[in-house]
């Protein structure tokens, strides 16, 4: 039985006395139903990194890994949108049924009897339909779980205001638009917390950061207070690690030969103490690997400034943190630590989703010798054909449009490996337009098929059949202040507290941060020897909004001088200029940051995924491929780095 059961307390109390009773006694607790490891820990295990993400991850973390929280993340710009459009077919729609389903529904009476509690922003832009789904299959289980809901993200009500307002886009600058189909701001950790220490066993939320659902639970057992800004961040960090599921434990790792069982990947546990030191680690008898450059790898992912991580809840300085292997352990761990932090802003990030017309692509396999041209010209026949219904019809052109031969390496632009021959004999059309007019995209879908019999052989199939036409919804994002936004906090059903940030311990100061001192690499030795990124270092890229990050980290202290003098900001904007859309000819697009903690570079870059999300008619429309282009990357004129360390 956990302490605030002992002394009959709940609510807002029972954290503060549980970090008392912490610190006499050695243990923790969140709630009767959520007991805590020996020596102090909480045990968080997540299960889910995005809507699709597989269900082997509940059992083998429910049976496996002794956890006191089981978390699960599913919300992306791009969910949000699909949610969006989901939630205007049908009113009931718009969360992340898979969770009520798939992931709860066969598990629910052991997640009931284990006492462990659940945390998922699965709600989307409908958390109440959501819990009510969860209500269902829990009475069915016949499992008596209190349910809560965290609401109040929708800003929905407030949009005539803020186009009366003038906002602007904090990304482009872009007036705010005409019609918005949604918008949501991202929430902080506290009214999950809040709604653990009203005794939920499962907490549902819509927006929120995907670290604040690991956050809330550690405030919520610690009682960790507002103004301990280095602990909120490290439990920020530890939430940040595990938030993307396996891509912490092996999965999308540079080095993925290394990383066995992958029909098995274990998914991730971080083990947290008092003072904001934790472990990660995973389920026994489980694939994947943990080691510094897995871990690493996720620590830059879809980062911006690494010394200025805004969250809700604290601003976070993760240029120090360490990333230390812990030996003995099967398929590894480590401990982390050197999370800062600092005061968090009086607003809250907002995403406004808006429709922009409608999108179509076709893929298309093509055979046989040339295909590449074949692909090609195939490609464009259907554009000329169909710009050529267009004015027949009245319709003004495609608003943008992409072709790209997968297979003749067109995403590496000017970097594509020649050949000499005539290219490979299979490739794949990628065929993707937006126009403003549904109507005409359809015509652009009906004329897709036809090429397999008027145009180039060798064209075998249009994958997925005639091309779905979908609405192009864009994201919006800007800053709301929190004292505007009221949080309802629903157990059961029944709205039981009215939720207001408490913004005591805030700055909206702009801190002016030094530059890193690169006078070391002045003195740097040369040498004869050249290599490939790939060699010296680690990868990992993602995406925010129509910005991409590609993370580098080195294998070895000893190369990362290297990398910082050869891996410029002006170096990855010349390597990616194929990729970035300029709005002005002097723009700089590409700005780096520096993690020594863990000898790595961050790199943002601005305008590199042709709108991002939906909106981009890329065949990467996240960015997810950066890293691996930039793996080629020559480093010349360096000393024999190998001989340095052995």
């Amino acid at each position: 039985m956990s302490w605030a059961a002992l002394l009959g307390l709940r609510g807002a109390a029972a954290p503060r006395l549980l970090r008392a009773a912490s610190s006499r006694h050695g243990s923790t607790a969140g709630s009767a139903a959520c007991e805590p490891q020996a020596g102090g820990t909480v045990r968080v295990g997540c299960a889910a990194g995005f809507w699709g993400d597989t269900a082997a991850s509940v059992p083998q973390l429910l049976y496996g890994g002794k956890l006191d929280f089981l978390v699960f993340d599913y919300l992306s710009e791009i969910t949000m949108s699909l949610l969006t459009a989901a939630k205007a077919k049908s009113p009931d729609l718009g969360y992340a049924p898979d969770f009520v389903l798939t992931a709860m529904g066969p598990y629910i009476k052991d997640i009931h009897r284990k006492g462990v509690r659940v945390i998922s922003n699965a709600g989307g832009i409908n958390p109440l339909a959501c819990a009510a789904g969860l209500q269902a299959i829990a009475k069915k289980a016949d499992a008596d779980l209190k349910i809560a809901v965290v609401a109040g993200d929708d800003l929905m009500a407030e949009k005539d205001n803020l186009k009366e307002a003038r906002i602007k886009d904090m990304e482009n600058g872009k007036p705010f638009p005409e019609t918005v189909n949604s918008m949501n701001a991202y929430l902080g950790a506290r009214p999950i917390s809040r709604a653990l220490d009203l005794g939920a066993d499962i907490v549902v939320t819509g927006r929120c950061v995907d670290s604040g659902m690991v956050l809330g639970p550690l405030i919520h057992s610690f009682g960790w207070n507002r103004d301990e800004f280095d602990l909120l961040a490290a439990g920020s960090l530890a939430g940040h690690l595990i938030e993307c599921g396996a891509q912490c434990t092996g999965g999308i790792f540079t080095d993925w030969h290394n990383v066995p069982d992958w029909h098995n990947m274990g998914f991730p546990i971080v083990e947290c103490s008092s003072d904001g030191h934790f472990t990660l680690s995973k389920p026994p008898d489980t694939g994947g690997l943990i080691s510094f450059g897995t871990v690493a790898e996720q620590l830059v992912y879809e980062i911006g400034n690494p010394q200025r991580y805004l969250l809700p809840d604290v601003t976070c300085d993760f240029s120090q943190v360490s990333i230390t292997e812990i030996p003995g352990i099967e398929g590894g761990a480590v401990k982390i630590h050197g999370a800062k932090g600092s005061p968090p802003s009086t607003f809250y990030k907002v995403i406004a989703t808006y429709l922009e017309g409608y999108r179509a692509t076709a893929v298309c396999p093509v055979v046989g010798p040339q295909s590449v041209k074949k692909g090609r010209q195939t490609a464009e026949s259907i554009l000329k054909r169909t710009r050529l219904i267009f004015s027949q019809l009245g319709y003004d052109d495609y608003s943008a449009v992409n072709i790209q031969i997968l297979g003749s390496e067109d995403t590496y632009g000017p970097h594509a490996k020649k050949k000499t021959d005539d290219g490979p004999r299979e490739a794949v059309i990628w065929l993707a337009v937006h126009h403003k007019e549904k109507k005409a995209v359809e015509i652009f879908s009906r004329e897709i098929a036809p090429a397999g019999t008027g145009m180039a052989p060798g064209l075998t199939a249009v994958v997925g059949g005639r091309p779905r036409v979908s609405p192009v919804l864009k994201p919006f994002f800007f800053l709301y202040p929190k004292k505007n936004v009221k949080i309802n906090i629903f157990l059961n059903g029944q709205l039981v507290e009215t939720f207001q940030e408490d913004l005591t311990f805030t700055s909206d100061a702009v801190i002016s941060l030094d530059s890193p001192k690169n006078d070391e690499l002045k003195d740097l030795p040369c040498g004869p020897h050249t290599y490939r990124l790939e060699e010296l270092a680690y990868t990992r890229s993602g995406d925010k909004g129509n910005s991409a990050n590609i993370g580098v980290i080195a294998r070895h202290p000893l190369y990362f001088p290297y990398l910082k003098k050869t891996l410029t900001a002006e170096a990855l904007e010349d390597y990616f200029q194929h990729l970035l859309e300029r709005d002005h000819p002097e723009e700089k697009l590409v700005t780096r940051y520096e993690l020594p903690g863990i000898h790595g570079l961050n790199f943002v870059l601005k305008n590199s995924l042709g709108g991002g999300g939906i909106a981009s008619l890329r065949s990467d429309p996240q960015g997810k491929a950066f890293g691996q282009m930039l793996l080629d990357f020559q480093i010349k004129n360096v000393p024999d780095l190998k001989s340095l360390i052995e």
